[in-house]
Order: structure tokens, then sequence, then C-alpha cells
């Protein structure tokens, strides 16, 4: 019989003492945190980087502006609704949406795996081509490296993009104070269950399909509404519940939602139930929470559901002075959870 060795193990979310990376540092929850913490912040130091917001807000030559990079590296590089591709231009586009700004120009980095198939480079960066026609962005600039066979994935993308603030806007959790409305732009989850049915070949009735999109569109309808929104998130790597518990952290207030308002898909719940997730935790790629004063909550709730890409917008809970930094769900049989921070990520390469 083998001798089973625990060390060895590798999962989304393992012990939190490693003495090496694990696939949870990647995950968008406590381990991700941590890595930022201890090792990148220390080292890189600065005021800016000190934000931690999903872009960064910073003045050059007088021009409020925003600025942001990510990472692709999904599998695979096709799913239901959509490609590794269009998660590259919409993911930084929605980063800089989160701080107000609506993005102009992005960077394009490719990193392609040695024997990957032309036509699929080629689909890919069609892909990314008219998502970024879509979401009204230009392609300034890009570099392509290629790395040994079996040293990659096929396709891995960077984008890095810019965007400029409207004066007036301040979006950023440390507005966020008790009264705050909490909304989401729609159903929850369906990204990553999207990407799971088609990397394990799952069956679970119906096809779901990413919610991949830009939301530049949506935040310009919600700001022109008023500026004064407190904060955005887009719920990606560590779904809806990381993003809360973030926010929570770091305005120092509590936050109480209330399950049944949450806006799961049936399809997506079901899945769940079937893989044993929790859909709070699951990745979205088109969809927003925000933090609204409450004077204002129903102006920006009407604009949200006028907006065509998110209909099912919806309010889901408010900020407390209770339980500071901590995340808590009313359930439907009148009881309450604490939501916690993700250590890793359920559902890896997602995004």
């Amino acid at each position: 019989m083998p001798v089973l060795d625990p060390a060895a193990w590798t999962c989304p979310a393992p012990l939190r003492d490693q003495p090496r990376v694990v696939m949870g540092h990647g995950g968008g929850g406590a381990l991700s945190a941590e890595l930022v913490q201890h090792v990148f912040a220390p080292a890189f130091g600065g005021s800016v980087l000190a934000q931690m917001g999903d872009a960064a807000a910073l003045s050059l030559g007088g021009v409020r502006m925003a600025f942001s990079t990510d990472s692709f590296v999904v599998r695979p590089l096709f799913f239901p609704g959509g490609s590794i591709g269009d998660l590259a231009v919409n993911g930084t586009v929605n980063d800089l949406a989160m701080s107000g700004a609506r993005a102009a120009y992005l960077s394009c980095g490719f990193i392609l795996e040695e024997g990957v198939e032309m036509e699929t480079v080629a689909r890919v960066a069609e892909a990314l081509g008219a998502a970024a026609r879509t979401a009204g962005v230009e392609i300034a600039t890009g570099d392509t490296k290629v790395v040994e066979s079996g040293h990659g994935d096929g396709i891995y993308i960077n984008t890095a993009g810019i965007g400029l603030i409207p004066a007036g806007v301040d979006l950023r959790p440390q507005r966020v104070v008790p009264g705050d409305v909490v909304m989401v732009s729609g159903a929850i989850g369906v990204h990553g269950v999207a990407v799971m049915s088609v990397r394990e070949g799952l069956e679970f009735g119906v096809e779901i399909e990413s919610d991949c999109a830009a939301l530049g569109g949506l935040v310009d309808a919600m700001l022109a509404v008023t500026p004064d929104l407190h904060v955005l998130r887009d719920p990606t790597r560590g779904g809806l519940a990381a993003s809360l518990n973030e926010i929570a952290a770091a305005s120092g207030t509590g936050v109480v939602i209330r399950e049944r308002e949450v806006p799961v898909p049936p399809a997506v719940a079901n899945a769940c139930a079937v893989l044993g997730l929790d859909p709070l935790y699951v990745a979205n790629e088109g969809k927003l929470v925000a933090f609204v004063p409450r004077v204002h909550a129903d102006a920006v709730l009407d604009a949200m559901r006028a907006h065509p890409l998110v209909a099912g917008s919806t309010v889901i809970g408010e900020v407390v002075a209770d339980h500071p930094g901590m995340v808590v769900a009313r359930t439907g049989l009148g009881g309450t959870r604490v939501v916690d921070m993700p250590i890793g990520e359920q559902l890896p390469r997602i995004c």
C-alpha cells in the first residue's frame, strides 16, 4: 500500500503555513492577501500601491487617472459565453471601472507555449480584438513571448489599462459607512460554474454561459445618477464573499446580507449543490457589487435595472456598525451565519 505524504498535497485551499507557493495563493482569498501583504507590498512600498484596490487611482500632470494590470491563465481557453481573449479585455476594463474610470487604452502581452496551434492563437486574438471594440477601448501596445513546450498551458495573457477618473468621483472602501445599501448587478456564480462545466465535462441539464462582459457603460449610468457612490467591486476570484469581506475589513464596518435576496440562478444553485460549493464564493466576470448611500439607492438601482446588461440588479443587504470587519448572512430560516473570507479558491484557474 502506498504511503501518503500530506506535505506533498496541493489544493485550492491548503494549510496556511506553507514554505512554497500553492494554488491557493492565486485564488483571491486570504492566502492571496497574505502573499501581497507579506511579500510584495514590503518589497515594493509606495503610497499608491497601498490603496490595494482593483485599480490604482493616481494623479499625473494634474490629471486623475486609474491604472490596472491583470494576468489571465484560464483553462480551458474557450468556454460557454467567452474565451481567455474576452477575459483579458473585460477583466482589466472592469478593474478600471471599479474606480469610476472609463478605460481608454490597454496593453496586451501574449505568452505562448511552443506547439500551440496558430489557429488557436488567431481565435483568441480575434476574440480579444472584438471585446476591445465592444468595450470602446484601444489596444495601444503589446508584447509576445514563447516558452518551451510543457512550460505553459497554451496561452497566457497579461493586460494593463489606463483611463481617466471623472471629477468628483471617489470610489474606495474607506468611504463606506453604516446605513449604506449593498446591491449587486445581477446573478452571481455564473462564470465559475460555466468554466468548471467544460473543464471537467460535467452536465447540469442546461448549458451555463459565462457572464463575461465589460461594465464601463453600467458604471457610467450609475455615476450619471450621482458621483457619490462609495465603492464598487467586481467579485471575480473569491466571488461575492471575498469582495464583501475585503470592503468590510478596509472600512471597519459590518455587512449584513439577506441570503434569499442574493440572486443565484437555479442552474448555478443546482451545480453548486452537486459540486459541494457555496455560490457566494464562486467567481463572476460581468457583475459588480455596489455600496451606495441610502439617499441615492433607489435612483441608482433604477439606473442599473434600465441598463441592458444587468436587468436583474437588486439590493442584498446593508452596512452596519456592529461586528466591524465581518460579513453576516441572514438565512431564510431566520438564523444568521458568518460569511468568512475564503482561504484560497474553490475553482482554480477561472480567469
